[in-house]
C-alpha cells in the first residue's frame, strides 16, 4: 500500500450478515488467510476470525475496505492486540 492509500480506509468498521450465509462488511484493511474453514482479517478494530464451512470470498476491494463474503457462517471472533504494561525490565522482575 501507498503511503497515501492507508488514509482512504479509515472509515467505520461495519458488518450485515444475512441468514448466517452472507456477510458485507466495510472497514477492512487485509485479508491475512482464508480457507474453506476459516477467514481471518484486519479490520479497523483489530482481527477478525470468521469460522464456518464452504467460506469463500466474492469480493474484497483494498481502496474501499469493503469484502463479501458467502458460505454457513459459524463465528466471528475479534482479537485485540494487548500491548504490555511497563519496561521489559519492570516485567521481568516483577
Amino acid at each position: 500500500m501507498a503511503s497515501g492509500e492507508s488514509n482512504t480506509i479509515k472509515e467505520k468498521h461495519n458488518l450485515i450478515l444475512e441468514n448466517r450465509s452472507v456477510l458485507n462488511m466495510s472497514g477492512i484493511v487485509e485479508v491475512s488467510g482464508f480457507n474453506e474453514e476459516k477467514i481471518t482479517l484486519i479490520t479497523q478494530i483489530g482481527e477478525l476470525t470468521i469460522g464456518g464451512y464452504e467460506l469463500h470470498i466474492n469480493g474484497f476491494s483494498q481502496d474501499t475496505g469493503d469484502l463479501s463474503m458467502s458460505g454457513d457462517i459459524c463465528s466471528l471472533v475479534y482479537t485485540a492486540e494487548k500491548k504490555p504494561e511497563g519496561s521489559f525490565f519492570s516485567r521481568l522482575f516483577r
